[in-house]
């Protein structure tokens, strides 16, 4: 199959209405900031759109709605994990159906497999489509199942499709691994950056990287991306560390963060859907002051 390079990926927050209700207009808009502001692909829904407080119907609904969207613009990664292998199977059939360019998956959410399982919940999901399939793998978030080596080997043996992992281990080793063993058999597989920190990743051989952080500077990132994708690693050292301190303000604004400091740049993306917890007024007055002092974040577009 052509190889499918994903580039800039963007994954857009999911808006919520004050009782918890997609708020499908708002989504739209979302979609569209994004397109202006340097998406070279949108993934949907992933954790940072907090996927896994989406129903069924939600998730596939916000997938056509991005595909209607984008219209052919920018290709369209859909997120299909879930712990039950045959509810993945049916999103990513679901996926490839209404025109995502992709899909991407990553290890079972509460269940913790043996390897040889792992493999075949990926090999359905995979081979009930055409279009490239990554895994995204993220041990911090689901600590209860490793990927290792061998997995990746099996799977590029069945999978014609699997075009690569999405790391977001930040482990060396890892990548290092994955890339020297999956290049010897087969070239085109992909290493891709699973956040903003590209650096390491783009050094090790990443071509793409997934960003949740564009949604807040979409400017810093791009740059980080650009430098970094002409290989230029000393120069890409300052936004870099902006960008990994923006990650840390952030994150010590609690799982509400992303969407408080969109808010905060003027676009108000609802709140979190239960049970993570919203952002309190005194931790967004926190997380804004910290933003306006920030100056990395100066040319950044504020508001839509």
């Amino acid at each position: 199959m052509a190889s499918f390079i994903p580039g800039l990926v963007h994954t857009p927050v999911t808006p919520f209405t004050r009782d918890y209700r997609v708020d499908y207009d708002l989504y739209r808009k979302i979609v569209q900031f994004h397109l202006r502001n340097g998406a070279e692909a949108l993934a949907v829904q992933m954790h940072a759109g907090e996927s896994v407080s989406l129903s069924d119907l939600e998730q596939r609904k916000l997938i056509e709605l991005v595909v209607t969207q984008v219209n052919g613009r920018v290709p369209v990664i859909a997120h299909v994990s879930d712990s039950g292998t045959a509810i993945a199977v049916a999103r990513a059939h679901h996926a490839e159906k209404v025109g995502a360019a992709a899909i991407v998956a990553t290890t079972p959410y509460y269940w913790t497999p043996p390897p040889s399982m792992l493999i075949e919940h990926f090999a359905q999901i995979g081979s009930t489509v055409t279009v490239p399939f990554f895994v995204y793998y993220s041990p911090e978030e689901l600590p209860g199942v490793k990927l290792g080596t061998d997995t990746v080997m099996t799977l590029i043996k069945q999978l014609p499709n699997f075009a690569g992992v999405v790391d977001a281990s930040l482990d060396w080793q890892f990548m290092i691994n994955i890339v020297s063993n999956a290049w010897r058999v087969r070239p085109e597989f992909q290493l891709l950056s699973g956040t903003e920190y590209m650096v390491s990743a783009g050094a090790v051989g990443a071509t793409s990287m997934f960003s949740s952080l564009a949604g807040v500077a979409p400017k810093l990132v791009r740059q980080l991306y650009d430098i970094c994708r002409s290989e230029k690693y000393f120069d890409a050292r300052a936004p870099q560390e902006a960008l990994a301190e923006l990650r840390q303000i952030i994150m010590r604004a609690g799982p509400a963060g992303l969407k408080g400091a969109m808010r905060a740049m003027g676009r108000d993306c609802g709140e979190t859907r239960p049970p993570l917890d919203p952002l309190p007024a005194a931790g967004a007055q926190k997380l804004t002051a910290a933003l306006d002092a920030f100056a990395p974040l100066r040319n950044e577009p504020r508001g839509w």
